[in-house]
């Protein structure tokens, strides 16, 4: 009994991850990339603290925001949707905005608009499609 309980606890905890990421229903998803809406493969694999590409996930923006992406395929350093998780929440008094590019959240964050803190327990494994 005890072990049931152990495995289903870590099966909850594992998919709470996997969850926040992107909607948890087979099919193809879209995310940002450098301005541009491109599509991805729905849901992604848990890879934990194994990113490689930054991934940022807006945890408090406006309806609609998407994933943000800082590679994609046909760039020179895209290794396939080795995805590094970044949550970017936006400061207390800070109205808000649709973010697009990995450019226009370091911009935010240069100007004291968003706070970025890295997640590696978040990191997953979901390709992008050109």
């Amino acid at each position: 009994m005890k072990n049931s309980s152990l495995l289903l606890a870590a099966a909850a905890a594992l998919l709470v991850l996997v969850l926040p990421v992107s909607a948890a229903t087979p099919g193809f998803g879209n995310l940002y990339f450098n301005v541009s809406i491109v599509r991805t493969v729905v849901p992604p694999a848990a890879f934990p603290n194994q990113g490689i590409d930054n991934f940022y996930k807006v945890t408090n923006g406006v309806q609609n925001q998407l994933g943000i992406t800082s590679v994609a395929p046909g760039s020179p350093d895209y290794h396939g949707g080795h995805w590094k998780v970044f949550l970017v929440s936006f400061n207390t008094g800070k109205a808000p905005s649709l973010l697009t590019s990995e450019n226009a959240v370091l911009s935010a964050q240069n100007a004291g608009s968003v706070t970025v803190v890295r997640s590696a327990s978040a990191d997953f494994l979901c390709p992008v499609q050109p």
